[in-house]
């Protein structure tokens, strides 16, 4: 097993009155030109708890405000071995408000929402395509774990290590 650097991060899904959900096309690494949730790495330093990392990053990227109760943790995804760089460890949240304008530009990147449909349709990472969309769906209000190992000729071996569904019947 191939000795890498460990990245933690958490990630931001974000909806408005449509249902449609906020995306940031990536100005840079990791995922450049690709659409992904908005987030960021947890400042381990410090300390940071994922929780406190997903309220700075929607201060940050977002603008808002959030309190822990305004977070719902739908899953945790590890990544072993992401592009021959790094191994990620991902908390996914659900922002509980409806976002109702689209975030100014950022220095991380550009802001659009998107129809559920219109997915297919974008440049998404390679994992996020494979299962991390379709779970995040399927347990939507719910939670789910997962772990990927990510080889290096592009493959990927995918767990579902848990699996709760919506408690809402979403």
């Amino acid at each position: 097993m191939k000795r890498l650097p460990y990245q933690i991060s958490t990630l931001l899904y974000c909806f408005n009155e449509q249902d449609e959900v906020l995306l940031m096309e990536r100005a840079q690494e990791p995922n450049l030109g690709l659409w992904s949730p908005c987030g960021g790495k947890l400042d381990t330093l410090v300390g940071e708890s994922p929780y406190a990392c997903a309220s700075r990053e929607a201060r940050e990227e977002l603008g808002l405000s959030l309190s822990s109760s305004e977070l719902h943790l739908a899953g945790i995804i590890s990544e072993q071995g992401y592009q021959g760089q790094s191994h990620w460890l991902m908390f996914l949240f659900e922002v509980k408000a409806r976002l109702n304008a689209l975030p100014a530009v950022h220095r991380e990147g550009r802001f659009a929402f998107f129809a559920r449909a219109a997915l297919a349709a974008l440049k998404l990472p390679q994992t996020d395509r494979e299962r991390i969309w379709p779970w995040f769906w399927a347990h939507r209000g719910g939670f789910f774990a997962a772990h990927c190992r990510c080889h290096a000729d592009g493959r990927n071996e995918w767990a579902l290590l848990e699996s709760r569904a919506s408690q809402r019947g979403s």
